[in-house]
């Protein structure tokens, strides 16, 4: 298999959610991390939160690598959750790795880097592979965020 689309991890949000009361801080300006994947994981979003995790499960390789490029990934900065008209907003700053080289970068795993297990967030499809020789690989945050969550449908 391969990365076929963009998906938010339902357990991990069900335990942040409920009983578990799993700590992600999607505005902490320190422990959101994002990291590029390889078209070679294949990504289940109703994995348990232990799975849906980096460094496990399908995360626990096929992460890039290269110059400019440090394992883990890069910590996003300027991070808002924002609710309106009853629709839930997560957004950043545009991340990206100034002089870098890089190699098929297919997804980005938004992630908690501060709980154990690294609770996954976010896959985001890049849509096709990505690379970079010496340059600034660049993902341009789309104007509606990371993603929105309509919870009056």
């Amino acid at each position: 298999m391969a990365i076929s689309g963009s998906g938010i991890f339902v357990n991990n949000i069900i335990a942040a959610l409920g009983t578990t009361n799993l700590d992600i801080d999607l505005e902490s300006e320190t422990e959101i991390k994002v990291a590029l994947f390889q078209n070679s994981i294949t990504p289940d979003y109703n994995a348990s939160t232990a799975n849906a995790a980096y460094g496990a499960g399908a995360y626990a390789s096929g992460e890039v690598s290269g110059t400019g490029y440090t394992a883990g990934g890069l910590v996003l900065t300027t991070t808002t959750l924002t609710g309106s008209s009853g629709v839930m907003t997560f957004d950043s700053a545009d991340p990206s790795w100034a002089s870098s080289t890089i190699t098929n970068a297919r997804g980005a795993l938004i992630y908690n880097n501060v709980l154990n297990p690294k609770s996954g967030v976010l896959l985001v499809d890049l849509v096709s592979d990505y690379s970079t020789s010496n340059g600034t690989f660049l993902i341009t945050v789309s104007a509606s965020g990371w993603f929105q969550v309509d919870l009056v449908p």
